[in-house]
């Protein structure tokens, strides 16, 4: 294999890990874009978004590394499984927001952050306490289909990923640009007070950001299971501070700026790892995190955001 094959195989590599950031990093972008405030809750739901298309694999009929489809066709069992993983993702998120994000939202400072902490840390335990510690195997469904030769490989796997995650990022900015729900929450994110004299239902438009956000954190969650073969309690950590990561750099905020932000990170994650050692990866990471936030804080596709009366 040579130096060139092994840069192109590592650039496929790290698309897949951007697609996967991408879909988390929207988000932390939708909720921080409609009412400024960063969602760290958002890790954890993530890994219960895992736990959850795992289970619901089983009960399709897909256990640990064995295939025992019970009559529904792969692609169907697939589509079960992000619907199912998405809707009771987006209802966790729902839930968080209604019962812990609320009440707090007339308060000033940083109160409704820390609790989203505090939210994080409680699904954490959750998990960890009914569900425990170890790691499982990830029902894995796909056919081992390869294209390419001993130098560059692409998986089937990997075609999966960039299918799943190029519609739902595309459909999300499909739905914020020309529908009215979307066009009310542009309208939030502008000016929640304006919004709300033109009849617009802020409660209402914050709840579905929630629900999307959280949504496609558990879309993620999924196919960070079909690709890498396992889940834990302790996946939302890394896998968020680098989605995080990945929003600020493009733009918190901004839609477009989060799917590009994660493919940079997934191909620093997977160049790096490579050029350097694996150890390094994540002091590249952050250290981009700290240089934009110092240097340009509204990232590489924001714009410096007016303050908000």
């Amino acid at each position: 294999m040579t130096f060139g094959d092994v840069l192109i195989q590592q650039v496929i590599n790290g698309v897949s890990l951007g697609a996967i950031y991408s879909l988390l990093a929207l988000g932390f972008t939708m909720v921080y874009g409609i009412i400024e405030l960063i969602n760290f809750a958002h890790f954890n739901v993530f890994m219960v978004g895992s736990f959850l298309a795992m289970y619901i694999l089983e009960a399709l009929g897909l256990n640990g590394q064995n295939v025992i489809l019970t009559g529904f066709p792969l692609v169907g069992v697939l589509a079960v499984a992000l619907v199912g993983t998405m809707l009771l993702s987006g209802a966790l998120g729902v839930l968080i927001e209604r019962t812990a994000l609320r009440p707090l939202r007339g308060v000033p400072g940083t109160a409704a952050m820390i609790t989203t902490i505090g939210v994080s840390y409680i699904l954490f335990n959750l998990v960890l306490l009914t569900i425990g510690a170890d790691a499982f195997n990830f029902p894995n469904p796909m056919p081992k289909v390869r294209w390419g030769e001993a130098g560059v490989v692409l998986q089937l796997r990997e075609v999966l990923v960039w299918i799943v995650a190029f519609l739902l990022m595309a459909g999300l900015n499909y739905f914020v640009r020309h529908t009215k729900m979307g066009k009310a929450m542009q309208a939030t994110a502008q000016d929640q007070e304006a919004a709300r004299m033109m009849g617009v239902e802020v409660d209402r438009v914050v709840m579905i950001t929630f629900f999307l956000g959280s949504a496609l954190a558990g879309a993620a969650g999924l196919v960070f299971g079909l690709y890498y073969n396992y889940t834990n309690f302790a996946i939302g950590y890394t896998a968020g501070l680098r989605a995080f990561t990945a929003a600020v750099l493009g733009g918190i905020g901004n839609i477009p700026g989060a799917m590009i932000g994660g493919v940079i990170i997934g191909l620093i994650e997977s160049l790096g790892g490579q050029l350097l050692e694996v150890r390094w990866t994540d002091v590249i990471i952050f250290s981009v995190l700290v240089l934009v936030l110092v240097f340009r804080p509204s990232g590489l596709f924001g714009r410096a955001a007016v303050t908000k009366s």
